[in-house]
C-alpha cells in the first residue's frame, strides 16, 4: 500500500466536527524563491495541517498554470532547479518524515528526457509517492504508467469540468492514489468557484472511479476550502500559497521565516475550517 493510499485510509477513520477528515494538499514549487526554503517549508506545512504535499518541478512552459505559478517556475529555473533537485529535497525530507505522502507535479518533457524507467526508479528511491504529469493523457500513458507502477508510484491524472464519461472511464483504468479534479475551465489561480457544479461533477466521477477525489484550482481561502470539502476527499491549494513566495527573495533565514510563517497561517486556517473549528 502506497503512502497516499494509506493516508486516505487513515483519514477515513478520523472524525471532525465537519465529518470525516478531508485531506489538505498544499502545492509549492521546488526552489522558489530560493533553494534553501523548500525543505523547511515542507516540514512547516505538515505541522500546519497538511496531509499530503504536492511538490512542483519547474518547467519552462507550464501550460496548465496561471501567472502566479508560471512566475514561480521562472524564479525556480533561475536557480537551475531540475528533477534531480526535486529528488534531493525529497530525500532530505524523508530523513525525518517517512509518513507524509509527496506527490510530484510536473510536465512530461523532463521525464521524457530522463526516460520513464530511470525517472520512476529515482523518484521512488528518494521517497516520492505519486506523480502528476499534466500533459500526459491517460490514453497514451501505458508505458509511463507501467514504469511508475513497477516502482510502487501512483500515477495521478487530471479531470476537468469538460471531461467526458469516456475519458473518466479510461482514466479509471490507469489511475491510482487519487484523482485530481480541476474545478475550473481555466488555469490555476482563476477566481470564481461554483461549488454546486463541483459537487455535481464529483458525483459523476464517483460513478466510474473508486479512488479518493481531490479538488483544486480556485480554492483561495478557508471558506472556499470548507465549501469544497463537503463533496471532496481532498482540497488542493496552490496559487494563494505561491503568492507568498514573492514577499522577499528568501535568501536569508529571516526572509525565509517570514514566508514560512505566512504560509503556515494560511494552512492552519484552512485546516480549522475543514475540521469545522
Amino acid at each position: 500500500m502506497s503512502r497516499i493510499t494509506a493516508r486516505f485510509a487513515e483519514l477515513k477513520t478520523q472524525q471532525t466536527k465537519s465529518g470525516t477528515r478531508t485531506a489538505l494538499i498544499p502545492y509549492v514549487m521546488t526552489g522558489d524563491p530560493s533553494p534553501e526554503i523548500t525543505l523547511p517549508l515542507m516540514h512547516a506545512m505538515v505541522e500546519a495541517g497538511a496531509d499530503i504535499i504536492e511538490l512542483g518541478a519547474p518547467f519552462s512552459d507550464p501550460m496548465a498554470d496561471g501567472p502566479v505559478i508560471q512566475a514561480a517556475a521562472e524564479r525556480s529555473l533561475q536557480h537551475n532547479t531540475s528533477l534531480y533537485d526535486v529528488f534531493s529535497v525529497v530525500a532530505e525530507f524523508r530523513q525525518t518524515d517517512d509518513k507524509t505522502p509527496i506527490v510530484m507535479m510536473g510536465y512530461l518533457n523532463p521525464i521524457e528526457v530522463m526516460g520513464y524507467s530511470s525517472f520512476a526508479q529515482q523518484a521512488a528511491a528518494c521517497g516520492i509517492d505519486g506523480v502528476i504529469t499534466v500533459d500526459m493523457p491517460p490514453v497514451e500513458a501505458a508505458e509511463y504508467v507501467s514504469a511508475l507502477k513497477s516502482q510502487g508510484l501512483d500515477p495521478i491524472f487530471l479531470l476537468a469540468p469538460t471531461s467526458t464519461t469516456e475519458r473518466i472511464k479510461k482514466l479509471a483504468d490507469v489511475a491510482s492514489g487519487f484523482v485530481y479534479y480541476v474545478s475550473l475551465k481555466g488555469v490555476t489561480g482563476a477566481a470564481t468557484l461554483d461549488v454546486s457544479s463541483v459537487k455535481e461533477k464529483v458525483e459523476e466521477i464517483r460513478q466510474f472511479i473508486d479512488l479518493p477525489i481531490g479538488v483544486g484550482f480556485g480554492i483561495s481561502d478557508a471558506q472556499s476550502a470548507a465549501n469544497v470539502a463537503v463533496c471532496a476527499d481532498a482540497v488542493v491549494v496552490g496559487s494563494v500559497i505561491v503568492k507568498k513566495m514573492t514577499l522577499n527573495n528568501g535568501k536569508t533565514t529571516q526572509e525565509r521565516s517570514i514566508i514560512i510563517k505566512e504560509i503556515s497561517g494560511i494552512l492552519s486556517s484552512m485546516r480549522k475550517a475543514l475540521d469545522g473549528l
